[in-house]
């Protein structure tokens, strides 16, 4: 049984059923926000970064929000299989007590960040031949930056319902943030929906840019006046940009590829339980989405992949959650593997399906 399903939009699908992919024809690589749930898709960047686009010789955009943006940071080092392999365990070394505080969490997560930039890490990044890292990150409105709970916790619940009614209203929360590499304008950097700030990486931002990114609210506290960018208190990009559902390409030509741990796209955090919401299909236009298939999940322990309630599930069992999240990573080689052969032999071209069809099986 197949371990990928591969999920194409409607210019990606006929693209790519007409005549294959190559490395060449991929502009943008994105990255989800999720927490441990990356550790599925470790290998499938392995071969990505470290073979695959191994050759190229034009800018090829990444963005993610939280975690996405620190694996697009970490392949974006000179050594992307190294770089992959230091993170992955400086990631499996947190270790919290049994009531952690904001600030163990936060000083837990920062030194896996710091192992991440290591040995220099921000200009290395910033002056790859061809990555261009791009990172998401809310800036809050008004009790939103408070890390205080009485004022956050309020604020939460408030753009949580608003978001219910429309995604449009977490602007009332909470503003857009970009932090990009001034090298090359990302294909995205018009993107719309809300209001945008856009702020130019720099070896002084880029580590508090992806602090910012990837702190959750309630769980670590937010990061304050990062160099360069407007004043406040940023948090993580994954409350409006979960499952990054933006204008990737603004219909410039190219292939959006989009490793994903999930068969459906919730487009910012509030939206994962609101099940009658669907992503706007016009972003996924030139997409390509790669996702466990349903039957390698089922094969996984526990029929599912990591995921943050690993860390109740296996309290005070740090081995055996440990053990879990290995048998996760180790599974994911056979991703790589397919998809690799996939692209390889052009059977890709059979194997894609429409990504609508996540939505309306009547497609397939």
């Amino acid at each position: 049984m197949p371990s990928i399903s591969l999920w194409a939009g409607k210019r990606a699908f006929f693209r790519i059923r007409n005549s294959g992919i190559h490395p060449d024809d991929v502009k943008v690589v994105a990255g989800a926000a999720g927490g441990p749930k990356w550790l599925v898709l470790s290998h499938l960047d392995r071969a990505l970064f470290s073979s695959w686009f191994a050759f190229r010789k034009s800018p090829l955009f990444v963005i993610g929000s939280s975690i996405g943006a620190w694996r697009l940071a970490t392949v974006s080092r000179n050594n992307p299989a190294a770089a992959i392999d230091r993170f992955q365990e400086a990631y499996l070394e947190q270790r919290f007590g049994s009531t952690p505080s904001m600030h163990e969490i936060n000083r837990v997560i920062e030194k896996a960040l710091d192992k991440l930039l290591a040995s220099g890490g921000p200009s290395e990044i910033l002056s790859h031949p061809w990555y261009r890292l791009n990172v998401m990150a809310v800036r809050c409105r008004q009790a939103a930056g408070s890390d205080k709970k009485a004022f956050l916790l309020p604020a939460l619940g408030m753009a949580a319902l608003a978001n219910t009614v429309s995604r449009n209203n977490l602007k009332l929360f909470f503003e857009r943030t970009l932090f990009y590499d001034p090298r090359d304008i990302p294909p995205f950097y018009g993107m719309k929906g809300f209001p945008l700030h856009r702020v130019a990486l720099s070896d002084r931002n880029i580590k508090p840019a992806l602090m910012a990114s990837g702190s959750v609210p309630i769980l670590m506290p937010g990061v304050k006046n990062i160099p360069g960018a407007p004043p406040g208190t940023y948090r993580d990009g994954g409350i409006i940009d979960y499952h990054m559902n933006i204008d990737f390409m603004s219909q410039q030509d190219g292939i959006v590829l989009y490793p994903h741990y999930a068969r459906q796209i919730a487009a910012g955090w509030l939206d994962k339980k609101i099940t009658w919401r669907r992503p706007d299909f016009s972003c996924l236009d030139q997409v390509l989405m790669i996702t466990p298939s349903m039957d390698f999940i089922n094969r996984l322990p526990y029929g599912k992949i990591s995921d943050r309630s690993d860390f109740t599930r296996f309290a005070g069992q740090d081995k055996k959650r440990l053990a879990y999240w290995h048998a996760v990573i180790d599974a994911g080689r056979r991703m790589a593997d397919e998809f690799m052969e996939a692209v390889d032999t052009g059977r890709i071209k059979e194997m894609i399906r429409p990504i609508s069809a996540l939505y309306d099986p009547s497609q397939g």
